[in-house]
């Protein structure tokens, strides 16, 4: 199938996937007997350039892989790329550590306390674990750290001008030592909601606002949108830098665990990554990270992932499109 082809097959069997879920899933079958969807579509991308539809299905049970494969059935299982992602959820870290020292060299990946501020480092809300400062934006003319709402924010009673520490919490950052930043907006997420970002921003101030600018493959500041099957990488507070490749775009229906205060959130277009190397792409504290192509252009904001699934069994990992993050704030990369 072509792409336009591919996403006519997507929208036509969406609602027979939800609706054959429905009646052959019990509410039992699922956490907490939570209507969330059990199957997640999108596209995935070929080596020739054609696509198949992306069949994602996050529960082992019988009754979940026999709606996957009435669902393939409906197109037949040369057009179709099904996977089981295991359960996804949200990647902050939430073991606490004392207090490290300041960092000044160049290394990347850090849970330490670092000056200037570069990507890649532990940050945090002051009442977060820990995840990762994505990228440096600027939003109404001032400087901004852009991560995800769930490791800027963490919870609906966090509100604008709370503390933002580097390192977060989990790396044994404390207020006022090491805050940098004050929590500036927000894309909000409902409880047992449905969106498409999980971002924020937090504004810096003073020296802070004049950060290291650098990524692996130097500075960022385009951006595109995936066709699939890019190779990627990203760099991250846990599992510093790792590479992978496009496995799925476009993918709605994406169900993510958030713990008890926001419980499963379902997410629409999202992208799928999947590690090239021999350990995972990402792990619990990279959320935030900043998904670039190897040529240096962002595609995307990492904030979720499964500890199961991909070639090498390392998991999966699932990214806000960059573009649709940006916009929400009338950013622009730095």
């Amino acid at each position: 199938m072509d792409e336009h082809e591919a996403r006519e097959v997507k929208a036509q069997l969406a609602d027979y996937a939800r609706q054959l879920s429905e009646r052959v899933v019990r509410p039992a079958d699922v956490s907490g007997g939570s209507s969330a969807p059990v199957l997640a579509l999108g596209l995935a991308r070929q080596q020739d350039g054609s696509y198949q539809l992306a069949v994602r299905y996050r529960l082992g049970l019988s009754s979940v892989r026999s709606v996957a494969r009435k669902v393939v059935d409906k197109i037949g299982p040369d057009d179709a790329d099904v996977r089981r992602t295991g359960r996804i959820r949200g990647l902050d870290d939430t073991t606490v550590r004392p207090r490290p020292p300041v960092i000044r060299a160049q290394s990347l990946g850090e849970t330490g306390r670092v000056r200037p501020l570069r990507p890649g480092v532990s940050i945090g809300h002051v009442d977060v674990s820990a995840g990762t400062l994505g990228a440096f934006v600027r939003v109404d003319g001032e400087v901004h750290v852009l991560s995800n709402y769930h490791v800027l924010s963490g919870t609906p009673a966090a509100e604008v001008g709370d503390v933002v520490l580097q390192p977060g919490r989990a790396d044994g950052g404390s207020a006022p030592e090491d805050g940098v930043a004050t929590l500036a907006r927000r894309v909000e997420l409902e409880p047992d909601g449905r969106g498409v970002v999980d971002c924020a921003i937090a504004r810096l101030e003073g020296e802070l606002a004049q950060p290291d600018l650098q990524y692996p493959v130097g500075r960022i500041t385009t951006t595109a949108v995936v066709l699939g099957g890019e190779s990627v990488g990203k760099i991250g507070r846990t599992t510093a830098m790792t590479h992978g490749r496009v496995t799925a775009i476009e993918l709605d229906d994406v169900v993510v665990g958030y713990g008890e205060e926001l419980g499963e959130l379902t997410f629409d277009n999202q992208i799928e990554v999947e590690s090239t190397g021999t350990g995972p792409f990402s792990r619990g504290g990279d959320s935030g990270s900043l998904v670039y192509r190897e040529d240096g252009v962002a595609i995307g904001l990492l904030f979720a992932g499964s500890e199961s699934g991909g070639d090498n069994g390392s998991g999966l990992t699932y990214v806000n499109p960059i573009d649709a993050v940006l916009a929400a704030f009338g950013a622009t990369l730095l």
